[in-house]
């Protein structure tokens, strides 16, 4: 699909959890100041034996009065990250008011509770009389369609997406076709967070994909995106939720949205393996562009995927360079936030549209040496720029890429 759109779509609703913060406000202040919570894991279960996995990991939630007490209780962690975070953009977005047949989520994101499935395993595999009967339900990713469908009322569609690291922008644009197609009048894609246990990490580690060897000791060093120091991924606990409507349907309801969501492409590169393809990345780059009806000189501002990975940024780079984005700013979301797997692509979108809005760019933490000085990076400091188009990037293992343009409305 490379026309331009038939109807203006908007984002006019936002929520997120994360490691820096919980809420847009505090999430944005923490961005803007380049606030960090990396250090050696401690939620149980993420280490065994002397392993010492990086991280940065939530810290107490503030739970809203009004969830339902009986759905937290047994719900997994990813499961009540998914009710606050939402909660959050259902009453920012005013949803209450909507016909909930015409609602519709897209939960991105797949085996996202490993660590308690883990923990369960490894508590009951002697006393399985005792085994609670919500492991038959919250081993099913689609256990969070269940927990958010009943507390919000969801009646339109409700299922998960599994994308790998694409999972949260994949479900935007699964929610955003569905709303174009007339399906739903709201669409709410939500990267879920992604609950790794100590099985995950040490296979990330293996296959070179997580970090740190150069940087163990020191953890706040450790994620680096695009700098040449760079040794891998750090992971960050998250989870984001946008809402995605037409824009008469925001405005019946009062809204002021964040953005124009302008186009979108996702293409696969036929590789089952982690390695990115240039092709493939600017093949969305384009096409996302020319969806938008955007030149690449529209573009002010670039979030790409930027994990810190040496072949993922190397790649990213050369795609940024040539579809000639390099005029644009570019700053790394995962620099603060720590990589969130299935919900990368959701937060860090939620990130730019808070940029857009308050018209500031968020710092890079550890770009110490670009790998590329030629382009446009936001490094140390935050910096004033009104942001009028953005190219928003996200990529997984198995040759998934996807890019999203919005524009200023």
């Amino acid at each position: 699909m490379i026309n331009s759109l038939p109807s203006e779509l908007v984002l006019s609703g936002l929520g997120v959890t994360s490691a820096i913060g919980q809420g847009k406000t505090a999430f944005s202040a923490a961005l803007m100041r380049g606030d960090h919570a990396f250090r050696v894991m401690q939620r149980h279960g993420r280490q065994r034996g002397d392993s010492a996995f990086l991280g940065a990991e939530i810290g107490d939630l503030s739970i809203p009065d009004t969830l339902s007490k009986r759905l937290l209780q047994a719900a997994t962690f990813s499961g009540k990250l998914a009710l606050v975070t939402l909660a959050e953009a259902w009453e920012e977005a005013h949803l209450e008011g909507v016909d909930p047949q015409r609602i519709g989520l897209v939960i991105g994101g797949s085996n996202v509770q490993q660590r308690e499935q883990q923990q369960t395993q490894e508590n009951y595999a002697n006393r399985l009389h005792f085994l609670h009967p919500n492991y038959a339900l919250n081993f099913l990713d689609s256990d969070l369609c269940g927990l958010c469908s009943e507390q919000f009322g969801v009646k339109g569609f409700a299922y998960t997406l599994g994308g790998a690291s694409a999972s949260g922008q994949a479900a935007l644009i699964q929610a955003a076709e569905a709303v174009l197609a007339n399906r739903v009048d709201v669409g709410i894609a939500m990267g879920a967070m992604m609950d790794l246990s100590f099985w995950e990490c040490a296979g990330f580690r293996t296959l070179g994909a997580m970090g740190s060897d150069r940087y163990g000791q020191q953890p706040a060093l450790a994620c680096r995106p695009f700098d040449a120091n760079r040794d891998g991924f750090i992971y960050g606990e998250s989870c984001g939720v946008v809402v995605v409507e037409k824009a008469h349907s925001a405005r019946e309801r009062h809204l002021t949205p964040y953005a124009a969501l302008a186009g979108w492409a996702m293409g696969m590169d036929g590789n089952r393996g982690p390695n990115p393809s240039l092709e493939g990345e600017i093949h969305v780059i384009q096409t996302a562009l020319a969806q938008a009806g955007l030149t690449p000189l529209d573009i002010d501002y670039v979030n790409p995927h930027g994990t810190g990975s040496l072949i993922g940024d190397e790649t990213e780079r050369q795609a940024i360079a040539a579809c000639g984005l390099g005029h644009a700013f570019i700053n790394a979301t995962k620099s603060i936030t720590g990589h969130g797997l299935s919900s990368a692509g959701t937060v860090e979108l939620i990130a730019t549209l808070l940029q857009m809005r308050n018209a500031r760019l968020h710092p890079s933490r550890n770009l110490e040496t670009p790998i590329d000085p030629s382009l446009n990076w936001v490094r140390e400091q935050a910096l004033d720029h009104r942001m009028i188009s953005a190219l928003k990037l996200s990529l997984g293992f198995g040759g998934i890429n996807t890019a999203v343009c919005i524009s200023e409305l």
